[in-house]
């Protein structure tokens, strides 16, 4: 049965489970081809959007008060903190981007049958690998040399197209966005604002959270709420979003209480933030204490921002178990989708835990009850 499994699934990149998996996840037939395709995702992905998207992080919430992994009341005391979403890009070198743009105007080119007076490609590669050997030893006056070079040759290839796309307006629009992209690669210098980091992925931002082993990080900034306290289930995340344009940490927080309270339907009391939120300005009910201030009474709010803290393994969960850390979804509704698809993975993840250690600690139980009680002679 095995070798004729085999024999007819045979296709390159296609591994179909076996027939008795088959059989007992439901299908009444073996199939011969996978049953959903990836482009199938995309497409659900965009129908829903993030904001319907929210109703499934809102359904992980209700399912752990249901099964008592958290109460409400963990709900009125959060923790707030940002991070960045990191995208599926290559470190945006000039002579990376300056070799993508030669490649993608290659390709189209080829697709469009146009006929180039020279590619780039071959030289193109060559000067590329001597930059990386050159760019950090004591040639970098030529490596710098190579990448001046490279955009000259970009720059040719495009006028080449151009000239020969003129006047055709089908071959023009099917050129636009990539001409416009190459033309940005051409034009930024080192310190232009909204700069290009990647030619498939426009959205992408440059953002510094001043770490010490990573000075430049490229994605979008994302925030994040958790419960303070620590509840039986773990700390779940109760509310996550991405935020284009890498805004102020302050400027975030009315938004992120907002979306707390849309999906718990709680009303949140206390926000206890970083002092990257200091000047935020916050006007509504909820009171906001930031970390390292003074003039604190209250032990309680005192014990509660020593928890704000616990976030931070939070955040390296989702970006270790999660995608956050590479996120392959495109433009900024995939970083939006990416980001409430992570946050509820992370509460499955825990509700998983916590239903195994219920079972657990149930069986556990009937087999103390069946056992006979022994009688000490």
């Amino acid at each position: 049965m095995r070798e004729y499994h085999v024999r007819i699934c045979e296709r390159p990149r296609v591994k179909l489970p076996r027939p008795t998996r088959q059989y007992f996840c439901g299908e009444q037939y073996f199939r011969h081809k996978l049953p959903l395709d990836r482009s199938s995702m995309t497409r659900w992905r965009g129908r829903i959007g993030p904001e319907k998207l929210e109703l499934l992080l809102a359904q992980t919430l209700a399912v752990a008060m249901r099964t008592d992994a958290v109460t409400p009341q963990a709900f009125e005391r959060v923790t707030l903190d940002t991070t960045v979403q990191t995208k599926a890009v290559a470190h945006p070198t000039d002579s990376h981007l300056t070799m993508r743009g030669i490649e993608l105007l290659n390709r189209l080119a080829k697709k469009h049958n146009i006929p180039l007076r020279q590619s780039f490609l071959r030289v193109g590669r060559r000067a590329k690998r001597d930059v990386s050997r050159l760019i950090h030893s004591r040639g970098h006056k030529q490596a710098m040399r190579w990448v001046r070079k490279m955009r000259t040759w970009l720059g040719r290839l495009d006028r080449d197209i151009g000239r020969k796309i003129a006047g055709n307006a089908a071959l023009e629009a099917a050129f636009s966005v990539a001409r416009e992209r190459v033309a940005r690669v051409l034009t930024q210098k080192a310190g232009d604002a909204n700069k290009l980091y990647a030619l498939h992925a426009p959205e992408v931002e440059c953002i510094a959270k001043g770490k010490a082993r990573i000075r430049y990080e490229f994605g979008v900034k994302t925030s994040i709420a958790v419960t303070n306290a620590r509840t039986a289930g773990g700390q779940f995340i109760i509310g996550c979003q991405a935020l284009p344009g890498s805004p102020y940490d302050g400027h975030t927080l009315t938004g992120q209480i907002a979306q707390v309270e849309r999906l718990t339907g709680v009303s949140v009391e206390r926000a206890y933030v970083d002092r990257g939120y200091r000047g935020h300005k916050h006007a509504g009910k909820a009171q906001v204490y930031i970390a390292h201030s003074r003039g604190i009474m209250s032990p309680t709010i005192k014990r509660e921002l020593r928890r704000r803290n616990a976030i931070e393994p939070i955040i390296g969960h989702t970006k270790s178990d999660g995608l956050l850390e590479r996120n392959h979804l495109a433009g900024a509704t995939g970083d939006a989708i990416n980001a409430i698809l992570v946050a509820a993975g992370h509460n499955m993840r825990l509700l998983i835990a916590w239903l195994a250690a219920l079972w657990h600690a149930l069986i556990t139980a009937l087999l103390s009850a069946s056992q006979p009680k022994r009688i000490a002679v």
